[in-house]
């Protein structure tokens, strides 16, 4: 996953780009029919094709193959290259078996993942993928049944949106004179000004990814990674200093310089006692950022942390940003169009069209309130 609030992507996005998942002493079962001797690549372009593959993408398809492999090694089955009833009978077998960690079977989403993960390993790996029709149709029946009984697994998680009224209360509960303060109400406010993910606030540097405008608010560049797109988004100043994105951001800018850091990441590490860019180590060796950036997870994490402490009831990670503008936008009756070039969809997003919920389309929104609305007008008209 590019981000940890997304509980699946969409395989078909990445299908052909990702390396062998299959443990290294583990050689495929049935060889190639014919050897190609252009079929392989130098080290370099291997490095090349794994770096256009997002880390927690890659790790979300090694978890799936390295579980396919294992069961396949359970019942006597090869995984490379896999006959499409092995694909079929592995989804039958995660539909009916319920995990340790939930006590239930994956859903229809995560098993959406795993067939693109064995499709992606079988090019990868120079086979042709399995047919995965069997496979699909036990997913489709799976959601049917799931939605016929009206169980939450049906439907893709998504993470709740953080509106306005949503990061004034979160706001409300920091305490914006420490640095931690300054640092997390920033991050929630410009990521929904920009309708940024975790993914494209955690890289943002200070002054480079900032441009002055003349009415002192400022452009934010920012690289939308599903697009793999620059934009240059503009952030104005709000009415209410509370809320205003320019003021929270410039105030961090202040505090950072206070502590000597003038260049460079604009969110960074801080720990418990109030030190910035602190070292991390796992097993005594470093991670992270040398230069002390926070991580995307990090991002999530503040979000998560700070949403969590006003009790309300939701799903609260830094993708809440993103679908919090949107509602923010929509409250205040901005054009879909305008909404979607200002976050960086792209004119024909569903996924736009998906962060509208249905809720957002009742009352006043309701086509039929409109309708009812202009026929009272036309009947009021003199005639």
């Amino acid at each position: 996953m590019s981000e940890r609030d997304d509980s699946v992507m969409d395989g078909e996005l990445v299908e052909g780009d990702l390396l062998p998942a299959i443990p290294e002493d583990r050689a495929p079962a049935v060889p190639l029919a014919e050897e190609d001797p252009d079929a392989w690549l130098p080290p370099e372009a291997e490095e090349d094709v794994r770096a256009g593959i997002p880390k927690d993408t890659s790790r979300a398809y090694e978890g799936d193959m390295k579980q396919f492999a294992a069961w396949c090694d359970k019942v006597g089955r090869r995984v490379l290259p896999a006959a499409p009833q092995t694909v079929t009978a592995y989804l039958s077998h995660l539909k009916r078996t319920p995990r340790k960690r939930t006590g239930r079977p994956y859903g229809p989403a995560t098993m959406d993942r795993v067939i693109a993960s064995i499709r992606s390993s079988h090019r990868a790996a120079g086979f042709e993928p399995p047919d995965t029709m069997g496979a699909r149709k036990v997913v489709a029946g799976y959601r049917r049944e799931l939605s016929e009984a009206q169980d939450p697994a049906a439907t893709q998680k998504k993470a709740s949106p953080a509106d306005r009224a949503v990061l004034a209360e979160a706001l409300s509960h920091l305490d914006r004179n420490t640095l931690v303060g300054k640092r997390d109400a920033a991050l929630m406010l410009l990521g929904h000004a920009i309708a940024s993910r975790g993914s494209e606030l955690a890289p943002l540097n200070w002054p480079g990814s900032f441009t002055d405008l003349p009415d002192g608010g400022f452009t934010v560049r920012v690289y939308r990674k599903k697009r793999k797109k620059w934009q240059n988004v503009e952030v104005q100043p709000d009415p209410d200093p509370l809320l205003c994105t320019v003021t929270a951001v410039r105030d961090l800018v202040a505090a950072l310089a206070h502590e000597g850091h003038t260049k460079g990441p604009l969110f960074v590490r801080i720990d418990q006692w109030g030190y910035m860019g602190a070292e991390m180590t796992r097993k005594g060796e470093p991670i992270g950022d040398p230069d002390g950036r926070i991580s995307i997870n990090g991002a999530s994490d503040i979000v998560s942390r700070s949403i969590h402490r006003t009790g309300l009831p939701g799903k609260w990670t830094s993708h809440s940003l993103r679908r919090g503008l949107v509602k923010s936008a929509r409250d205040a009756g901005a054009d879909i169009v305008d909404i979607g070039r200002h976050g960086g969809w792209d004119d024909k997003s569903k996924a736009l069209i998906g962060y509208i919920d249905e809720e957002d389309s009742t009352g006043d929104r309701n086509p039929l309130s409109r309708i009812a609305k202009k026929a009272a007008a036309r009947t009021e008209e003199p005639t």
